[in-house]
């Protein structure tokens, strides 16, 4: 283990489990006590997973990481392809550059969370050390959607699989959004304009003006191979480690940064859902 992930864990970001993880059919609840960041009770926190079938394990284990470390009730739904077809909310033809099932259904999230209250979207690459209540405080009813403002370039033409690599303005910008869906100007994401409109114009935001997009701290998608950890400060300790170039769930990426906790937590999960059924 290296000094790294050592400090990790010996500062806490593999933070208190909660008393009952819970790996069932989905959406999925987790135990905890809800409140609002105004500290009056609310609804369990909503959080739509990007899934692709490529990546189910991927989904199975950011799902448990987040229930694991959740002092709050969480509703996790994967946003699946397929089934948004079956319902008539998304019929876009797949683009040569969509690496992932969920390029654009993600900007489905305001419109699946009925425009009320905050809810989140993530990528299924993701593994939570932190405890999503820590994110969930952080939102402000100023903004219409709250993100990690990454100044990303990568330096890979592939990713994943042999996926094609993109560069473009706002970069993972939207691949972890706290999204404010009550706010107006989300109002603007139907699935007519996200069947319809440019991924220029979707994953830069264009359809807000720039002071209607709030900052979280880099932790909270902490990108492998772009990040840093600064040994001896918690302040650069990730939250949420984000393998956007590719994980351990596929064979070229076994032994990527951090892949050995993304490996554990797999085994974590594997003997939960053995537990439950």
């Amino acid at each position: 283990m290296s000094s790294v992930v050592k400090d990790l864990h010996s500062n806490g970001v593999d933070a208190k489990k909660s008393e009952s993880p819970v790996v069932v059919s989905d959406p999925t609840l987790s135990n905890g006590h809800a409140h609002s960041a105004n500290g009056t009770n609310s609804k369990p926190f909503k959080i739509f997973v990007g899934y692709d079938p490529r990546e189910d394990v991927a989904y199975e284990v950011c799902r448990y990481s987040l229930l694991k470390r959740s002092s709050i009730p969480l509703e996790i739904t994967p946003i699946k392809q397929s089934e948004l077809r079956q319902q008539g909310l998304y019929w876009r033809e797949r683009g040569k550059l969509e690496s992932t099932e969920f390029s654009f259904s993600r900007f489905l999230t305001p419109y699946l969370a009925n425009y009320e209250g905050w809810a989140m979207f993530v990528d299924c690459d993701f593994l939570y050390l932190g405890d999503i209540k820590e994110l969930r405080d952080m939102v402000d009813d100023k903004y219409a959607l709250m993100c990690v403002q990454h100044d990303y370039t990568p330096k890979e033409t592939t990713k994943m699989d042999g996926a094609v690599q993109t560069v473009y303005p706002r970069k993972n910008w939207s691949s972890m959004v706290l999204y404010n869906c009550g706010h107006p100007k989300n109002r603007a994401l139907t699935p007519e304009v996200v069947n319809s409109e440019s991924g220029a114009f979707l994953h830069r935001f264009m359809w807000l003006e720039d002071e209607e997009i709030g900052e979280v701290p880099f932790v909270w998608n902490f990108l492998v191979g772009h990040n840093k950890v600064v040994e001896g400060d918690p302040a650069t300790f990730p939250k949420a480690i984000h393998y956007t170039l590719g994980g351990p769930w596929f064979d070229a990426w076994k032994d990527c940064e951090f892949g050995d906790l993304w490996l554990k937590e797999l085994e974590e999960c594997k003997k939960a859902k053995e537990k439950v059924g």
